[in-house]
């Protein structure tokens, strides 16, 4: 089992939201990254709640992070647990007064309360090996670093510049 973070959330070229889950001690660009498709609403849900922003009303996260504080459960933990025909599965662990529980969950689901409850989010070693893609998030960076300098480039030069 590895312990991750949200690295962020991306679309794909069909403009579906992906959340991006990083091991915990690894830097962008080295190691590997899980991709999860996730819907649109979990995704506004996850990105509101690692941004620290609030909704004008409450999301349905929302309403679940009040309803386990309400009745004095706290997310343990969540787990990515397998990845079967290409659907991940998820877990969340909840500590209540009756004892540990483990529910049955989305991954989506369960990321987006562990964001708001600041519970820890770990991922199987098996859904990592099948799942995971090398993390080349750092190039992107790069690259982005490249375009921005030859837009500055650009703004700066002067034609004379090419003249012989």
């Amino acid at each position: 089992m590895v312990q991750v973070r949200i690295a962020g959330i991306a679309l794909d070229s069909r403009a579906q939201p992906i959340i991006l889950l990083k091991p915990l001690f690894e830097e962008p660009g080295t190691g590997r990254i899980l991709p999860i498709w996730i819907g649109s609403q979990e995704a506004t849900s996850i990105f509101i709640a690692i941004e620290g922003a609030e909704a004008p009303r409450p999301l349905s996260h929302d309403l679940m992070k009040t309803l386990l504080e309400t009745v004095g459960a706290q997310v343990e933990r969540v787990e990515v647990t397998r990845i079967e025909e290409g659907t991940f599965y998820a877990e969340i662990t909840l500590l209540t007064s009756a004892g540990r529980l483990v529910l049955d969950s989305r991954p989506s689901d369960a990321i987006a309360l562990a964001s708001r409850m600041d519970a820890p989010i770990w991922v199987e070693d098996e859904v990592l090996d099948e799942a995971g893609i090398v993390d080349q998030t750092e190039h992107l960076l790069d690259e982005d670093e490249k375009l921005e300098e030859f837009k500055k480039f650009l703004d700066d030069v002067d034609p004379e510049d090419f003249q012989g």
